[in-house]
């Protein structure tokens, strides 16, 4: 996987990847190893606290595991390994202009209208996401690269 384009916007399902080894794991970290453009938000940090609390109910890691991945998550979004965004009122008004359009032609979610909306906000001109949803949906609008 090569990703030239700047900046990158880390959707739930590619940051869950850096912390959680999973299929395409190794090589999403392999692409951006050393870049410091990569953009992650406290929606996609919640998102990834819910995918991590799924797998210790599930019993697919320990509880300390995962209070142990999470921590490490938002230690690194607290440092500075990521430029971090935020949900805004701008942010929240053009996900729902996503919703009400391109949602009428392709299945949106309101998660990803609004990570459509943040990566948008930021400037970003490549979306990482493995959600096969949040592709199609993006793919649509046709404003990022897709390198996955």
């Amino acid at each position: 996987m090569e990703i030239a384009s700047s900046p990158v916007y880390l959707d739930a399902s590619a940051l869950a990847k850096l912390y959680v080894s999973e299929a395409r794991s190794d090589e999403l970290e392999a692409a951006l190893l050393g870049r410091r453009d990569l953009i992650v938000s406290d929606l996609a940090l919640s998102e990834l606290a819910s995918a991590i609390a799924r797998r210790a109910r599930e019993g697919e890691m320990t509880g300390i595991d995962a209070t142990r991945l999470y921590r490490r998550a938002l230690h690194d979004l607290e440092r500075g390994e990521f430029w971090r965004t935020e949900l805004t009122e701008r942010v929240h008004r053009e996900a729902e202009r996503l919703l009400m359009g391109l949602g009428r032609r392709v299945a949106l979610r309101a998660a990803d209208a609004l990570h459509l909306a943040l990566a948008a906000d930021q400037g970003a001109r490549v979306l990482m996401t493995f959600d096969r949803q949040m592709r199609t949906a993006a793919g649509t609008l046709g404003t990022f690269d897709l390198p996955v």
